[in-house]
């Protein structure tokens, strides 16, 4: 740190506090584990209202609107590192932990399957009350009508796009909790959040718990806004919406866990022994997003 003049902690010290922190999340109480689930879906659908609101801006540019959009979409994993919660996309870097054998697959797949079923119901109840809002209205009705079109095209995805995106989504979303565990104050892991979420999002990869959010808030608006001109209204329903989250989930853990967690374990952890974990559950502080 002294070479390098910065208090952020170095890759291999942010490894171990990935594992660490890891082995914390695994064994959190259910009930904890649920309710960090919720907030952390609720949360990222803040931050997908938050772009939808951005897009549905006809003045700006292309760019404009991607990055801009991407920037607003940041609230969310900001939400989720700071204020707590338990995303399941950061949640794919338990397979650093898992991989050194400190936790079991069980424990992995029990965090792993609770965390989307409560993201899940965590974006839905928000996207179940901004139907009840004046939201949908505002910009003489196109947030509604960029809520519906952003649902529909995201329905429409064909299979291996939609996997490769979330591959791509997921190694950003991943590495800003990365980054983040190397910062020690608050605007450290805003900053290190920003970037890599931003740029996930102008370049149009797949995120899983936003799709929880962006697509039934799209079939549930789509019959109450202007759709004229929207394509691919007749794939936007419920059988759409699981056509869309089993590929991009699967490309999630795939571009979290395999080119995040376990590259970064070959790099700094390999070797580690189990027992070098022992006590690690009460040394890591409380998890929350990180």
């Amino acid at each position: 740190m002294t070479v390098f003049g910065s208090d952020a902690y170095s890759p291999a010290e942010i490894a171990r506090r990935v594992s660490e922190v890891g082995v914390a999340k695994a064994r959190l109480p259910v009930v904890s584990m649920a309710m960090l689930g919720l907030l952390a879906g609720a949360f990222i659908a803040m931050g997908s209202l938050y772009y939808t609101l951005v897009a549905s801006d006809a003045t700006l540019g292309f760019a404009a609107t991607r990055i801009l959009g991407g920037l607003a979409f940041s609230l969310g994993l900001v939400l989720v590192i700071v204020a707590g919660g338990e995303l399941f996309t950061g949640n794919n870097l338990l397979a650093m932990a898992w991989a050194e054998g400190a936790v079991s697959t069980g424990e992995l797949l029990k965090n792993w399957g609770i965390a989307l079923g409560a993201n899940a119901a965590g974006a839905l109840g928000v996207a179940v009350l901004i139907v009840a809002t004046g939201y949908p209205q505002m910009n003489g009705g196109a947030v509604g009508v960029t809520a519906v079109t952003i649902a529909a095209a995201k329905a429409s995805l064909p299979f291996w796009e939609a996997f490769f995106a979330g591959i791509l989504c997921n190694l950003f979303v991943c590495m800003a909790v990365w980054l983040a565990l190397a910062g020690r104050s608050v605007i450290d892991k805003v900053v290190a959040v920003v970037f890599p979420i931003s740029a996930f999002v102008a370049a149009g990869f797949e995120h899983s718990v936003a799709n929880m959010y962006f697509i039934p808030l799209g079939i549930f608006l789509k019959d109450t806004v202007d759709v004229a001109g929207i394509a691919g209204l007749d794939r936007l329903d419920w059988t759409g919406y699981v056509r869309n989250l089993v590929p991009v989930t699967l490309g999630n853990i795939l571009g979290g866990s395999v080119l995040v967690a376990l590259v970064y374990h070959v790099v700094y952890r390999r070797g580690v022994e189990k027992g070098a974990h022992a006590g690690s559950a009460e040394r890591a502080s409380t998890p929350r997003g990180d």
